[in-house]
């Protein structure tokens, strides 16, 4: 069961002037930058309220963020969900149909575990479930 949007995820070109644009715009600095080896990315969170905004630049081409650059460029790239297991919520969607990009869970930004669902199988969304670290 999903307990809330826990983040929604923005692809940029340039995390710097993000950072400047987003801060102007929610009247807050960002909390955490981080570094995401494993996808490739740098993050940058601001808390809004009981959720977030997660910030992501590419850190070479072959990060799914350069892909969707490439693409699409800069806008909306996820939203995130909180679960409080996210090894069951992985078993009740496969059981519901969705497709997801990863089966098992891996580290993420912010202390999380998460695992991604294909866009293909939720009307195009990038859907990312994510689950605190204890």
């Amino acid at each position: 069961m999903v307990n809330k949007i826990e983040h929604i995820g923005i692809a940029v070109k340039d995390i710097d002037d993000a950072n400047i644009l987003f801060e102007k715009l929610l009247g807050i600095p960002s909390y955490k930058t981080e570094t995401v080896d494993s996808e490739n990315v740098v993050t940058s969170f601001f808390q809004t309220g009981t959720n977030k905004i997660e910030l992501l630049m590419a850190t070479n081409s072959e990060s799914p963020i350069a892909k969707f650059l490439e693409k699409k460029g800069e806008g909306i790239h996820h939203i995130a969900f909180d679960v409080d297991d996210i090894e069951a919520e992985i078993a009740r969607l496969k059981s519901e149909g969705f497709v997801l990009i990863n089966e098992n869970p891996k580290p993420g930004a912010d202390n999380k575990m998460v695992v991604f669902l294909h866009p293909k199988s939720i009307n195009g969304v990038l859907v990312e479930l994510c689950q605190e670290i204890k």
